[in-house]
């Protein structure tokens, strides 16, 4: 093995590729010379591969996927699939090296001889085939087009920081690997066209083919654009040279490039100079982090103007790669920091050149839209309300960690605006001078440097500052505080006014105090070192109200307690406010909101009514909703109402403790009516790992039914029409993609019996595509003194005497309204003669697919009723799976019954799931960012 000697240098890369485009294949030939610039010999080097993330169904890609309840990738074909197959690694005098994938890690390993002394460099040569994968999954790859877009695609070194950082690829565009000097002489179709962030040269055409060599020193990865039309264009300014297909349909060209200008200048001012020849901004980069918010609604209801829209756009996409490419911090472990200049540089254009520009956009000067608290919004003011977006819900996460640790909201949009947040609130605190002064100095001192942390960037602000910023670092940055103070109260004198200020969370930040005269600021302070309270004194300057944190630049989790009135008791009081539909939160008002509403069922008819109720967009801990409705059929008021406070506790383990009371009332045949009053509590768990889609619930309640009866029907109600029911209930759930896995234990008490219940459920998908679901379900009596079966236990259709299930027509025994079926206790299919229970039940329900959602069903199982025989019965059939638990069909085949298919009433017999609550609807399609 040969070694050259040399100081602190680049590692060289010389790649030979050829892309196949009737295979999508690229044929590689590499040339590493690696550079040991620590101070430890090496044994081992490692690579990233981030290419072969997509070779199957156990990669960490696959499982990330899966968290996100996306089986894309687990089902994918092999012909959609990537992969790498790596023929040969050999040394400089052709020795072949020992080499291993770690597991089934996108991570090779690579044993050296002997070890690689400190400050010396050794050369290697890879000999490698990549597949590309279908760009369906995460954007990079092979489009149906044609087209290909190529990031992180070769082989690169894997950082050593006194320890290895060893990242899979996890679709988080975090690729962590050192700078190189790297040149790439490409083959590839002859119909492409080629833009890349590299530097290009030599490009020429042949029969068949064309040829090109990129070169990019101080640079990490190449990424490859091989579009079908020549869509990019190179805009060179005064500043720096960018490549980009960023349009707009309706924005000219020459205004875009007036825009684009602007752009390059206030990047080049805010940061310094690029010190790359190309700037690579394209629509791919974009939809990997797009806008979040109004942004994504369709063109045409786009709410802003055409050029605000463009620059925006461009400049999101401009920013994060500017800053990729030259500030090389842990993406994985620190891109906070990169956030936190991004969305502060974003925050400042729309100040500079768009300030009075609103959230809602045109949308906000519409009549009947303009009086909501939203259309008010300045379009700044979106990063505070998505950040505490995540705050209410109590799943906020601290800036420090780790990308692969974030929900996917947070990884999203919470964090990056959370930390764009903190440097303007850094900005208003310090002076706006100081941290722009700051971040240049940052950007100055360490572009391009090949070792930079979330340190350096603390020094740097630190000496710009002249207060204590320890609190941004060590508060709000490192940890899931919340900030959260109140004005206590105030006293008045001639000249002056005392103000105690409690800090409500004590999260030691400073706050800001303003104080207003009508709607004009005229005067302005800030206060630190508050861990409880404190009592300042202000000189009176013409106030009305004072007000914290007036301007929101601090992401404050309750703003609903942050003004005082100086003009006396009655004037302190909020005025309430009705509003249509509900809102943002405004403060400075009692919100109460209103909405139509319109539900169903057999015996009243379409029930149009009123919705009221307090929730916000944010979450708060007391909610109240009361929805009263009318019953045409029935001819008198039905709907159901709620109170509940939810107090969050942490963030693991028993987070969430839930106090509420809910009364509904409807009728459940013609001119018989139930009404339900529930006292309950419930405490929540959930795992360490947020990302985990595991929760626990520990629910008790108490249901007081009342039944008004016809007295036509008095003769078939064979129980009192009054009773209650004390209900514990333990839920235990892992609501993953591919191994679905929940199960409770129930225990009911009332004058009349006892009994216990149990349910365990689980769903596999296969390595094969196939799934397999599994229900077993079983139940005892302790003691039961009644004389029906209305509290028995059922095989396919409970009585429901707790009234927690959705029927649209809960005492029908024939028409279509019979057939609907809600999986729940015996979980049958099949109407078999005989359903009930009062004494035990057992019964196991199994389905596996036959082709997509096309399964086969069946359900076995025993029931036994006092003082007769355990009955065995079963039921199979075909199930049309269209949306797990929300949209479903059951076609009974054999039963204990016969062959039902062949029954004259066979249409009789055939069950359907459906779900028509749209909060349930919307939850299937929001489950994954949460």
């Amino acid at each position: 093995m040969l070694y050259g000697t040399s100081g602190w240098a680049q590692h060289k890369n010389e790649i030979t590729a050829t892309l196949d485009g009737r295979t999508k294949e690229i044929h590689i030939k590499q040339r590493f010379t690696y550079v040991n610039n620590s101070e430890t010999g090496l044994s081992n080097l490692y690579f990233n591969d981030w290419n072969h993330a997509y070779a199957n169904k156990n990669t960490k890609l696959a499982k990330r996927f899966s968290e996100e309840f996306n089986r894309s990738l687990h089902l994918a074909k092999e012909k959609e699939r990537g992969w790498t197959e790596i023929k040969t690694i050999v040394g400089k005098d052709y020795s072949g090296l020992d080499w291993e994938r770690l597991g089934n890690r996108d991570i090779i390993s690579i044993n050296l001889d002997k070890a690689l002394p400190p400050g010396e460099s050794i050369e290697l040569f890879f000999t490698y085939t990549i597949k590309l994968p279908d760009a369906k999954f995460t954007t990079y790859g092979h489009y149906p087009t044609g087209e290909y877009y190529l990031r992180d695609w070769y082989l690169t070194p894997a950082v050593f920081d006194k320890e290895w950082r060893l990242y899979d690829n996890v679709n988080l565009n975090d690729l962590y690997t050192d700078t190189m000097q790297t040149s790439i002489n490409l083959t590839y179709p002859s119909r492409l066209f080629l833009s890349t962030n590299f530097n290009q040269q030599g490009a020429t055409r042949f029969p068949g083919g064309q040829y090109i060599q990129l070169k990019g020193s101080d640079r990490k990865s190449c990424d490859i654009i091989l579009s079908t039309i020549k869509r990019f264009t190179k805009h060179v300014t005064s500043s720096l040279t960018i490549t980009t297909d960023l349009e707009s349909n309706k924005y000219d060209d020459i205004s875009q490039g007036i825009s684009i200008n602007k752009i390059a200048q206030f990047l080049t001012e805010n940061l310094g100079a690029y010190p790359h020849d190309n700037l690579l901004v394209s629509e791919y980069d974009y939809n990997t982090q797009p806008l979040y918010g109004i942004n994504q609604l369709p063109p045409f209801i786009r709410p802003y103007e055409e050029q605000f829209q463009f620059e925006l756009k461009f400049l999101k996409t401009a920013i994060r790669n500017f800053l990729k490419e030259t500030l090389f911090l842990d993406p994985r472990k620190e891109r906070w920091i990169n956030d936190a200049i991004g969305y502060y540089l974003m925050i400042k254009f729309v100040e500079e050149y768009y300030p009075e520009q609103k959230l809602a956009g045109k949308l906000s000067k519409i009549w009947g839209f303009r009086s909501f608290h939203l259309a008010k919004m300045d379009f700044n003011e979106q990063y505070a309300f998505f950040s505490m977006l995540s705050a209410r819900k109590n799943i906020d996460q601290a800036l420090t960690t780790p990308n692969d640790s974030l929900i996917k909201f947070n990884q999203k949009i919470a964090n990056g605006y959370k930390a764009g947040l903190g440097m303007s609130y850094l900005s208003e605190y310090l002076g706006e001078k100081k941290v722009d002064s700051s971040i240049v100095a940052f950007y100055k001192r360490y572009s391009l440097k090949p070792r930079v942390d979330a340190s350096d960037f603390r020094k740097i602000i630190k000496a710009f500052s002249n207060k204590n910023v320890d609190w941004f670092f060590d508060e709000y940055v490192a940890t899931d505080k919340k900030i959260d103070y109140k004005i206590k109260k105030i006293e008045k004198t001639e000249d002056s006014i005392q103000v105690v200020l409690k800090n409500k969370r004590g999260t030691n930040v400073p706050i800001s105090l303003f104080g207003l005269q009508k709607d004009s600021v005229v005067s302005h302070y800030w206060f630190s070192d508050i861990d409880t309270s404190k009592t300042v004194t202000i000189p009176r300057m013409g106030e009305d109200r004072l007000v914290l944190n007036y301007d929101q630049k601090i992401p404050e989790f309750n703003q609903r307690d942050n003004w005082k009135t100086l003009n006396g008791f009655f004037s302190s009081n909020k005025k309430l406010k009705f509003q249509f539909f509900k809102d943002t939160e405004d403060p400075y008002y009692n919100q109460i909101f209103y909405v139509p509403v319109v539900n169903f069922n057999v015996y009243d008819g379409v029930t149009p009514g009123l919705r009221i109720y307090n929730k916000t967009f944010l979450e708060r801990p007391f909610q109240y909703d009361i929805a009263p409705t009318y019953s045409f059929l029935e001819k008198t008021v039905v709907g159901k109402a709620s109170l509940r406070y939810r107090k969050y506790h942490q963030k693991t383990g028993l987070y969430a403790s839930t106090y509420s009371f809910s009364g509904s009332t409807s009728h459940f045949q013609t001119n018989s009516r139930f009404t339900t009053l529930t006292p309950a509590v419930s405490l929540s768990w959930r795992p360490n790992d947020l990302i985990s889609n595991r929760r626990q619930t520990l629910l008790l309640r108490y249901r007081s039914v009342f039944r008004n009866i016809d007295d036509s029907l008095v003769d078939e109600i064979d129980t009192e029409p009054d009773y209650g029911v004390l209900n514990l209930r333990y839920w235990d759930v892992d609501n993953d993609i591919l191994n679905y896995t929940s199960w409770f234990l129930d225990a009911q008490h009332s004058s009349d019996f006892t009994k216990l219940a149990f349910e365990m459920e689980y769903r596999k998908l296969f390595q094969s595509n196939r799934q397999l679901n599994l229900r077993f379900y079983a139940g005892k009596f302790i003691r039961n003194q009644t004389n029906s079966n209305f509290f028995s236990f059922a095989l396919d259709r409970p009585t429901d005497y707790l009234f927690d299930l959705a029927y649209l027509g809960r005492s029908e025994d024939s028409g279509i309204y019979s057939q609907q079926i809600i999986i729940a206790e015996g979980g049958f299919k099949s109407q078999l003669e005989n359903p009930f229970a009062n004494d035990w039940i057992a019964t196991t329900n199994a389905s596996t697919n036959i082709w997509r959602w096309i399964e086969a069903y069946g359900d076995i199982g025993f029931i036994k009723n006092k003082g007769e025989d355990a009955r065995f019965v079963y039921d199979s059939g075909i199930r049309l799976n269209l949306v797990t638990d929300y949209f479903e069909l059951y076609f009974p085949v054999y039963s204990k019954r016969g062959w039902e298919i062949a029954q004259n009433d066979y249409g009789e017999r055939i069950r359907f799931v459906v779900t028509i609550s749209p909060r349930t609807l919307i939850g299937l399609f929001t489950r994954k960012w949460f």
